[in-house]
C-alpha cells in the first residue's frame, strides 16, 4: 500500500482523475444533475438554481415552511424522505450549523435549511433519478403531514455526525 491506500483504491482514484477531463463524461453527468433537478422543478418542488455539477440541493425552508428552523426542516425533510422512498438525502441546515449561543443558551439557526441529493460518479441510471424523484414529488404533494423534529442528542464536536431526533410532540 502507499500511505494506507490498495492499489484498487489508487486506480480507482486513477480513473476518476481521467474521467472528470473527459468532456462526454461531463455532459453524460451534467445531464443526469439536469434531469433530476427538471423533474423537481416541473413539478414544483423548491430547489436551488443553478443545480451544481454533483448535487440538486432542495430547499427545505420552502418546502416545508411550516416547521421552524428550531425544529430542524432539512433534517425532517430527509428523514421523511428516506422513510417513503429508501433514499438518503443529507441535511445542510440547522443540525449542521446551527449552534446554541453560549451566554443565552439561544438556539441561532443556520443561514440555510438545504437537503443535498448528491450523485457519486458512476452510480446511478436515469431510472434511479426518476425514483428518486418520485418519491420526493409524492413528500411535496403531502409536505404539510410532515412534522419537525427535537434533537435530544448531539455530541459536543461534530454533532450532526451522531445526532438523534424524535418528532415534536404536538401536545
Amino acid at each position: 500500500t502507499y500511505g494506507g491506500l490498495a492499489c484498487r483504491d489508487l486506480m480507482a482514484m486513477a480513473r476518476g482523475l481521467m474521467e472528470v477531463t473527459d468532456q462526454a463524461y461531463q455532459e453524460h453527468r451534467h445531464s443526469q444533475i439536469e434531469l433530476l433537478a427538471g423533474l423537481l422543478r416541473e413539478a414544483g418542488v423548491p430547489i436551488v438554481e443553478p443545480p451544481g455539477g454533483h448535487a440538486v440541493y432542495v430547499d427545505a425552508t420552502r418546502f416545508l415552511p411550516h416547521i421552524p428552523p428550531e425544529q430542524f426542516p432539512a433534517q425532517a425533510l430527509t428523514a421523511a424522505l428516506y422513510g417513503i422512498s429508501g433514499v438518503r438525502g443529507v441535511e445542510i441546515g440547522s443540525s449542521c450549523f446551527g449552534r446554541v449561543d453560549e451566554e443565552s443558551g439561544a438556539f441561532i439557526p443556520a443561514r440555510l435549511e438545504l437537503m443535498r441529493l448528491a450523485l457519486p460518479r458512476r452510480v446511478y441510471t436515469d431510472n434511479h433519478l426518476r425514483y428518486v424523484a418520485s418519491g420526493l414529488i409524492k413528500l411535496y404533494q403531502q409536505r404539510h403531514s410532515i412534522e419537525g423534529l427535537r434533537r435530544v442528542y448531539a455530541a459536543k464536536l461534530l454533532s450532526h455526525f451522531t445526532a438523534r431526533f424524535e418528532p415534536v410532540d404536538k401536545t
